[in-house]
């Protein structure tokens, strides 16, 4: 009778666990098969469309096109678990539900099984259906995103996903690379001649003096590659690199830019292996160091990434895959301080006809964003478990500083982090940054964001392996 009391408190224990944090108690199961499922589409935005949410150049030329790659993990113990990496520059709010909705529909699975994050190319669209809304209600229809666009990408990725699961290939092993990555990174936050520090090293500073010569400051220069293998055949390669994915922007040409560009080089390398790249944290990481703006810098730029990419390859090592796990940690972001993004404020430049197309969509933004943290809709923070690897998803624009502590959370495996997946927050400074008075416009979130991430990462982690 105790042992079956002890049972039945431990199964207790188990599915309370699961309603909390999203995870199944199944996971690791010994006889658990698992099978990967590759797939992509095209989703590059038609002439005419704005992109990065408020460039007032809107799209002129397709200089590449707008990608959507992803897989499906697939198990007979779990649900399956879905991974997609937009070419877009940020989905946000209500868009970002309706893109993990229709995808979790898709596979048979849950929306907090979805990963979805976008590149954070800035020569591609921002989504957001509640800003939308906003703005169709003063007369904008269209100014953020083309809402007809939208539904017809995540239908015709939906297909693809559906497609692909027939073709789903067991995964018996894991592989994992890394490789340093010469003369991209450099961070944002400078230190003045006079002692002042600023975070003024955007993508393309290159060109001025003082900025190309200031130090990489805080990065993380290895580029991460995770691939599934079945036996001795290669399925897919996941890369993960921590920058803004910027050489230049804003005069009409949509690009997947010098990201995209290693990408496809490395796809032309190994023309079966499915090839996606994910953004790390980068909020507060550029290029700026390197890159002067030059479109001869792009090719450039993506050739040291392609470098990366092929060394992590060279140097990834297998493992039998043994474990699957997943776990998931709502996580609620304090709402930005300022008076600027009180209500009032944001309703009289949204209705203000005379400011500029732009300020407004901006302050659209602001109120869907308002208004989701005032519904108290939390953000999912997931962690897909492999056992010696770790993959996490971070909200809007993460500094950099948030990859180094999952890192260093569970600093006996194999973290890649991946920025940019629910991107109302914008930027999302660490508190050292807050303390050195980082301020952007792009900014959504308030001090005490650090500790609310710290706090989920240690819930989504491998518990072995954080350290108390």
């Amino acid at each position: 009778m105790c042992r079956d009391r002890s049972r039945l408190s431990c199964l207790a224990v188990a599915l309370c666990f699961f309603v909390l944090f999203g995870t199944d108690p199944s996971f690791g199961a010994a006889d658990e098969v698992v099978r990967v499922a590759p797939f992509s589409a095209d989703v590059t935005v038609p002439l005419g469309h704005r992109c990065m949410g408020v460039l007032p150049t809107k799209s002129k030329t397709i200089d590449d096109p707008l990608d959507a790659r992803g897989f499906v993990l697939l198990s007979d113990n779990q649900q399956p678990i879905v991974l997609l990496a937009l070419d877009w520059c940020e989905v946000r709010n209500g868009a970002y539900d309706e893109w993990r909705n229709a995808l979790a529909a898709a596979a048979g699975t849950t929306r907090t099984r979805v990963l979805l994050s976008a590149l954070h190319q800035h020569d591609a669209p921002v989504t957001d259906s509640g800003a939308q809304a906003w703005l169709d209600k003063v007369g904008l229809q269209g100014e953020l995103y083309d809402r007809e666009f939208h539904s017809d990408c995540i239908r015709r990725v939906c297909e693809a996903l559906k497609e692909s699961l027939a073709t789903a290939q067991p995964v018996t092993h894991l592989g994992l690379g890394k490789a340093r990555v010469q003369g991209i990174a450099s961070s944002r936050r400078v230190v003045h001649p006079d002692g002042r520090v600023d975070f003024d090293r955007y993508s393309a500073s290159g060109g001025n003096a003082f900025h190309a010569n200031a130090p990489e400051g805080d990065i993380d220069p290895l580029l991460r590659t995770i691939s599934f293998w079945n036996g001795d055949k290669p399925l897919l390669a996941l890369h993960s690199y921590a920058t803004h994915p910027m050489s230049h922007y804003g005069k009409g040409g949509v690009s997947a830019d010098f990201v995209g560009l290693a990408r496809r080089l490395r796809q032309k390398d190994l023309p079966g292996v499915p090839q996606i790249y994910v953004s790390g944290c980068s909020g507060d990481v550029t290029a700026g160091k390197f890159n002067d703006g030059s479109p001869q810098m792009r090719p450039l730029l993506a050739e040291r990434l392609h470098k990366a990419m092929t060394e992590a390859w060279r140097a990834t090592q297998k493992q039998p895959l043994t474990q699957l796990a997943f776990r998931s940690a709502p996580l609620e972001l304090p709402f930005h301080e300022g008076e600027e993004f009180k209500r009032e404020q944001l309703l009289a430049e949204l209705e203000n006809g005379q400011l500029k197309t732009e300020t407004r969509i901006l302050a659209a933004m602001s109120l869907s964003s308002l208004d989701r943290v005032e519904r108290k809709q939390p953000i999912d923070l997931p962690c897909v478990d492999f056992g010696p690897a770790q993959i996490v998803v971070f909200p809007g624009e993460a500094f950099v500083g948030y990859q180094l502590m999952a890192q260093q959370l569970s600093p006996d495996t194999f973290v890649m982090s991946i920025g940019y997946g629910e991107s109302w927050p914008g930027y999302i400074p660490t508190k050292a940054a807050f303390d050195d008075g980082f301020g952007h416009g792009w900014r959504w979130v308030a001090r005490g964001s650090e500790a609310k991430i710290v706090e989920a990462l240690k819930k989504v982690l491998p518990e072995t392996h954080v350290t108390k």
